[in-house]
């Protein structure tokens, strides 16, 4: 990036302080109603049988009641036809910027579903994909020079195996407008409230940057990055995928690494990450779904405690379509495979859950975030202890992803209290010799007021 050297008089140095300050103001605005939220990703075309607005919207109370804040829509634009993958395509395959696909209903549809989640508390946000178009978008013929091009003068896809689409060139100024206006539709005609960008890297950091100050000029907008670099915290994203603790989850599971992988990274997220970066925690979403099995699958015994981990921990969790349900379904990515809703097994845990979140100060997110303090397991260091506190309350949170029931005591005073553990409602004295049993793939979340 250039660097421009000028001068300034003192009074334009004081006005570029006012102006930054400001800015920074804004940067942080939308920061806090996203503190203690849950986020839901919606799968609105394998939803329901029907795969409509109209028909999602029946279950936006249920949703509401589970405690969830934030709902996700991944991509709702018309999908391209030319090199379609499947029989519907691909959701990121964009042939038009500013419509709605007509499969999943009409534009008043769509207004009425933010609308309702509105009234219920709730705020939408929309999956952005600026990295590529679909082969048949508009700019094809009227703005080729938008596109990456070959030697040939060939338009080509980012990657080899995203056959269906073809790379857009943010060298061109004219395009980086164009595609900040786009975005700015969305948020003044349909009220929306932030953005998912795909491949969020795959796209220079600065246009992110000035993308984030225009429609911060319209409202306070959450923005999330479907990417893990630190630097996208710099003026331009609130969140980032935790995918690093996702992976370490799988390889637990999979007994090939330990809880010491787990002190290793909460470690380095401290350390990388700056202290306003929120950290978007998940054991699923639609591409782990499709691609890599479901959470049921990958995590087995585990996917209760390590649900409640991502609950725990810094950072947003994440729920994906049908998680609350159970179901056991890898969905098809290009073609309709309407979800299982054969009930809802693990509705009682997600909102006991998105209740700590939402009501505990210990847990809520940066930069006013308690940290995370690993605690000695005594002799047993196969369970994973640690607490997050606050002037006001404690959270005590213990975890055995092994298959056999553990025996361990804290090791140290520095818990020492009575607690609650809120899975149970039942009452517990804790101290540091004290023997604590915990069953196998089981997990106790003590809370407690310290005051």
């Amino acid at each position: 990036m250039k660097i421009i050297r000028f001068a300034l008089s003192i009074s334009g140095l004081l006005f570029l302080f006012a102006f930054i300050s400001c800015s920074t103001e804004k940067q942080t605005e939308t920061v806090e109603w996203s503190r203690n939220a849950t986020i839901y990703e919606v799968n609105i075309r394998q939803f329901t049988p029907e795969g409509t607005f109209n028909a999602f919207k029946k279950h936006l109370p249920r949703l509401s009641n589970m405690g969830v804040k934030i709902l996700w829509f991944m991509p709702l634009q018309p999908i391209g036809e030319i090199n379609r993958k499947g029989t519907l395509g691909s959701y990121y395959s964009i042939k038009d910027y500013t419509a709605i696909n007509p499969e999943f209903g009409s534009e008043t549809d769509f207004r009425e579903v933010v609308k309702a989640a509105h009234d219920l508390g709730m705020y939408v946000i929309l999956d952005w994909v600026a990295n590529h178009t679909a082969w048949d978008h508009e700019w094809t013929k009227s703005n080729p020079s938008y596109y990456t091009k070959d030697s040939l003068g060939n338009f080509i896809p980012p990657v080899a195996d995203w056959s269906d689409v073809i790379d857009l060139n943010y060298e061109n100024l004219e395009l980086r407008e164009k595609m900040i206006q786009a975005m700015e539709f969305w948020i003044k005609e349909f009220d929306l409230d932030g953005f998912r960008c795909d491949v969020a890297a795959m796209v220079p950091l600065d246009f992110w940057q000035k993308t984030r100050e225009r429609l911060f000029s319209i409202k306070p907008v959450f923005m999330l990055a479907e990417a893990s670099e630190p630097e996208l915290h710099e003026k331009a994203f609130d969140m980032t995928y935790n995918w690093q603790l996702k992976d370490i989850m799988n390889n637990i599971a999979r007994g090939k690494t330990n809880n010491d992988a787990l002190r290793q990274h909460f470690s380095d997220e401290t350390k990388n990450y700056p202290d306003h970066a929120l950290r978007m925690t998940f054991t699923s979403n639609h591409d782990e779904n499709s691609w890599h099995k479901t959470a049921f699958e990958r995590l087995g015994k585990n996917f209760e405690a390590f649900t409640v981990l991502t609950f725990t921990v810094n950072g947003m969790p994440l729920i994906y379509s049908g998680q609350e349900s159970g179901s056991e379904k890898s969905l098809r990515f290009f073609d309709k495979d309407t979800i299982n809703w054969a009930g809802y097994k693990y509705v009682s845990l997600y909102k006991k859950l998105c209740q700590l979140k939402t009501e505990h100060t210990a847990l809520k997110n940066r930069p006013s975030a308690s940290s995370i303090k690993l605690l000695d397991t005594g002799f047993n260091d196969e369970v994973f202890v640690f607490m997050r506190e606050t002037n006001s309350e404690r959270l005590l949170v213990m975890l055995n992803f092994s298959d056999s029931e553990k025996q361990f005591n804290l090791g140290s005073s520095e818990a020492d209290g009575n607690y609650k553990e809120i899975f149970t409602d039942s009452y517990w004295e804790l101290s540091k010799d004290k023997m604590i049993m915990i069953p196998e793939n089981g997990y106790y979340v003590f809370t407690t007021d310290t005051k």
